[in-house]
């Protein structure tokens, strides 16, 4: 008896530590087209304020393009984001800022 108590505390344990973070996935695929199979995989996830996410796709000629980036909650209506993409040649794209959310007027 005292094994089984023990067994499901711990697995209730399991199920609450998934739940924290519930928004995150990764999904695979392929798009198969007629220049051969693109494998594409992602991810994405948020915790603590910060969500991320990442995409790799890899082409049927061994080509290789990545994008991946994070965007914060720093402050009352206030985000910073960064993104990159790279391609299968190694140019690199970066892109990164601010964005601050006014709040919406009052109207009677």
């Amino acid at each position: 008896m005292k094994i089984t108590i023990t067994t499901a505390a711990l697995a209730g344990l399991l199920v609450v530590g998934s739940a924290a973070d519930a928004s995150a996935w990764t999904r695979y695929g392929v798009v198969r087209t007629w220049h051969g199979p693109y494998f594409v995989h992602g991810a994405r996830g948020c915790a603590g304020g910060v969500c991320s996410w990442h995409r790799t796709v890899r082409g049927p000629y061994g080509g290789v393009w990545t994008r991946s980036g994070t965007i914060a909650h720093t402050g009352p209506g206030q985000y910073t984001y960064y993104g990159r993409a790279v391609g299968p040649y190694g140019g690199t794209i970066t892109r990164s800022g601010t964005v601050v959310v006014a709040p919406r007027p009052y109207y009677y």
